[in-house]
């Protein structure tokens, strides 16, 4: 087996040394241009991007199997299919388990070809054990620190990790921007070992392609909103040019370029070595606002041009898929509307897939399909609860918790005071004077000609144009999670600061919908929300790497934070969690905190011995107030305030998932710590009707 299965160094730790001193050479007056392409192996690979670890399922069709690929995209000629090996054997020292080490080559092929570059993927196929399992692979021999992954135990579920915005706005100020939030996550993944890494959108900001396309730049002077130009030869393989080579620089290297200067984040590419991915994309995977502007914006060819070539891209280089492949040949799609998206020229792709024994995960495609006034059509939606049905029954008793990523946040303060101001008539005539350059320059996109903040909100669930497709989708939720007995928690991210929501009955009783009559059950779900099938958490999570809002913005967000009626029987309300920031400082708002962060979801009898330190004093089936984890809040039942529906506590068990937003302190040091903020979600207790 060579070094790469020595029994010696199978324990070894993460170089976490090394990755703080790439952090400190990085920083931004520090970055020159974009690394060079890495030689792996031998014979020597000249790698352009990868190898990129993608989580596809497992315990799928009542077997042990654990499937993923591995992308590698290299440079040149040589059409030889670069050799791919590995080792499998425990992650940890077992008393009971001697180390027991096997090898294997995972199978690849040439999936596509442009431009001198490579696309090869690697099948991975596996069997879950009855212990958590490491697995370190070889390119052409060669072994590093971060090739490797690991495998949940069979009766395990995973280590969850979940991020967004993974990247700079092209006006940003990144100066002081030095810590590096995803040396934070190596640095717990050392210690805790996700199994899987969820990207809730935007983890490649394109807005760049209005720096790079000369196509574009010339597209986008014609100030009558825009050009009628026609798609040709010449300007796709522009757009092709861009959206390919930014990938390999972002996904291999870490690197980007905006309006302001360069960031090298150095240490993204090292987590997609070791972190096996799911995906779904954003506007920015794109461009900004994508599908959000009006009709006579995003049908035009260009427009079309950018969304179809980004698409193609995304699909490469997030979900190792060539164009034209067939979606049916991968079980965890789920296929929107068979006449595609109005825009993207493509089917729908949703994913399903088993997160380990507990836990479902459902990511929903919600930009495909995407116009100003619709998310999804309802033919998608038909296709996604048909497959969660199925998918619950045959894990009928196993699965107690479903993550569901929507991207964008779903239980969120409305801002539709704010679209009616800046969609009014009465704008115009400003509005026209910004488009010809006299007045207030960045009052207005570049695209449709409308305010700049516009495309954000009418992205937002809650938007006037989606806030029916919005409560119907939720309905259908409670709906599903109280039939299976199975917990909803939500996840999203784009805003660009963190925050939780949640969903849950109304003046904190449980009720119960019989078929001739409504009772009311003498359960307070204040004491006893493992109860209400009603409480769905939204954990709002962002940006990993993206600046945050202003101080102003969070203020805005706090005052228009009210508890909502959602129906008769149910309430939104926002989490108060900060009650101080992530370096002790009190803090007045309480439920928006303006940051970067990323999250992760761990079940409790899953954490590590540093992640359980905080809940040391407190025992199975006690309550716990979400807040900062260097000070847990244990509640006795008798002390809960009944009568707030801002304050629940949760309880206690092994199989509650510990959501935790990870807070950066400091983004002018390099050591990137973090505060941590958690909510127990509870399992849902049985089947409900409601």
């Amino acid at each position: 087996m060579g070094t790469l299965g020595s029994t010696a160094t199978w324990y070894k730790a993460l170089p976490l040394k090394d990755y703080q001193d790439l952090v400190q050479k990085a920083v931004p007056e520090k970055v020159n241009g974009c690394p060079e392409d890495p030689i792996i192996g031998e014979p020597g690979l000249h790698v352009a991007c990868g190898p990129n670890v993608r989580f596809l399922g497992c315990l799928e069709n009542g077997e042990n199997n654990y499937r993923a690929s591995i992308l590698i995209v290299t440079k040149g000629e040589d059409n030889n299919i670069p050799k791919v090996s590995y080792v499998i054997g425990q992650a940890e020292k077992l008393a009971e388990v001697e180390l027991e080490l096997s090898e294997g080559q995972f199978p690849g092929k040439k999936i596509y070809e442009e431009t001198g570059f490579l696309f090869f993927r690697y099948t991975v196929e596996l069997t879950l054990k009855d212990y958590e399992q490491k697995v370190k692979y070889s390119i052409n021999g060669e072994n590093r620190p971060d090739f490797q992954f690991f495998l949940p135990s069979v009766d395990q579920s995973m280590n969850i990790m979940s991020y967004s915005c993974n990247g700079f706005s092209l006006g940003a100020d990144i100066s002081t921007f030095k810590g590096s939030l995803w040396l934070d996550v190596l640095r717990r993944h050392s210690e805790s070992h996700y199994h899987v890494m969820l990207g809730g959108g935007d983890q490649i900001y394109c807005d760049s392609i209005k720096l790079v396309s000369t196509k574009f730049q010339d597209w986008l002077k014609h100030k009558h909103i825009h050009s009628s130009w026609k798609m040709t030869s010449e300007i796709r393989q522009s757009l092709d040019s861009y959206y390919l080579n930014h990938y390999m620089e972002w996904f291999g290297k870490g690197y980007m370029k905006i309006t302001n200067g360069s960031t090298l984040q150095v240490l993204f590419p090292v987590a997609l070595h070791q972190i096996p991915q799911i995906n779904l994309y954003d506007d920015h995977d794109i461009i900004d606002g994508f599908g959000s502007y009006r009709d006579s914006t995003m049908s035009q060819e260009m427009f079309l041009g950018v969304g179809n070539s980004a698409f193609k891209y995304y699909m490469l280089f997030q979900h190792h898929t060539p164009p034209k492949e067939e979606s049916k040949l991968e079980k965890s799609w789920i296929e929107g509307s068979s006449e595609g998206g109005p825009y993207i020229k493509s089917i729908s792709r949703s994913v399903y897939a088993r997160l380990g024994k507990e836990i479902g995960f459902l990511g929903l495609d919600c930009r495909t399909e995407r116009t100003k006034k619709q998310i999804c059509t309802a033919e998608t939606y038909k296709n996604v609860f048909e497959r969660l049905e199925m998918e619950m029954n045959a894990g009928k008793g196993q699965i107690k918790h479903l993550l569901v990523l929507l991207g964008v946040p779903i239980c969120y303060p409305r801002m539709v005071w704010a679209e009616a101001i800046m969609e009014s008539p009465l704008l115009a005539p400003i509005k026209w004077m910004t488009r010809k350059g006299w007045i207030l320059k960045g009052l207005v996109n570049e695209f449709d000609g409308s305010i700049e903040l516009l495309d954000d909100l009418n992205d937002h669930w809650c938007a006037r144009h989606h806030k029916a497709e919005r409560n119907q989708l939720m309905g259908r939720l409670m709906k599903f999670g109280a039939n299976h007995g199975v917990r909803i928690t939500i996840l999203s991210g784009d805003v660009h600061l963190c925050c939780l929501s949640r969903f849950q009955s109304k003046f904190h009783r449980y009720h119960i919908v019989e078929t001739t009559r409504t009772h009311e059950d003498n359960v307070n779900v204040a004491t006893n929300a493992a109860e209400d099938p009603r409480l769905i958490l939204n954990l709002i999570s962002s940006a990993i790497v993206n600046t945050p809002p202003p101080n102003g913005m969070a203020g805005l967000l706090n005052r228009r934070s009210k508890v909502h009626r959602y129906d008769t029987q149910t309430d939104e309300v926002m989490v108060p969690l900060f009650k101080h920031g992530p370096e002790g400082n009190r803090r007045s708002n309480e439920r928006f905190l303006n940051q970067r962060n990323y999250s992760d979801l761990i079940l409790v009898k899953n954490l590590s011995e540093n992640d359980k330190k905080p809940f040391s004093k407190v025992n199975e089936g006690e309550l716990v107030y979400p807040g900062p984890t260097d000070s847990i809040e244990k509640m006795n039942r008798q002390d809960v305030d009944s009568t707030d529906p801002e304050k629940v506590a949760y309880p206690f068990f092994a199989d509650s998932l510990v959501a935790t937003l990870h807070v950066e302190k400091n983004r002018e040091n390099t050591s990137s710590e973090t505060g941590a903020y958690q909510m127990l979600v509870p399992p849902l207790n049985g089947e409900k009707v409601i």
